[in-house]
């Protein structure tokens, strides 16, 4: 990924993620979109994106996905590897959208104002 390109990771039948790329498309922002549910993220990929968040890998799980109670998320004290493991394989469990702009992540609501600035 170069350093100005701008990508936003999402899901076509995500909400949030649609007012997203809507707001994004309003603005003439210029982005690469990836519906990562279609293209799945690799354990690297996703470490790096992880990495970019300045976020632990848990703070990056959707609770209100039917995974994280059958993983048992809130009983289970998961090591950050394994995390990143269920993520990658079940990716409904990735907050989303997330918006890559100057090798920052961005995650979830996002105000497109601070896409602008990076």
């Amino acid at each position: 990924m170069k350093k100005s390109e701008k990508v936003v990771y999402h899901k076509d039948s995500c909400i949030t993620c649609k007012k997203t790329l809507s707001e994004i498309q309003r603005m003439k922002i210029d982005v690469e979109k990836r519906d990562f549910f279609k293209d799945p993220f690799s354990e690297s990929e996703l470490k790096k994106i992880i990495k970019m968040t300045g976020m632990k890998p848990a703070e990056l799980i959707r609770k209100r996905d039917k995974m994280y109670k059958e993983l048992e998320f809130d009983s289970k004290n998961y090591s950050e590897s394994q995390i990143i493991k269920f993520m990658v394989k079940h990716p409904g469990l990735i907050a989303r959208p997330i918006i890559i702009s100057n090798n920052k992540a961005f995650v979830g609501k996002t105000s497109i104002e601070s896409l602008k600035k990076n």
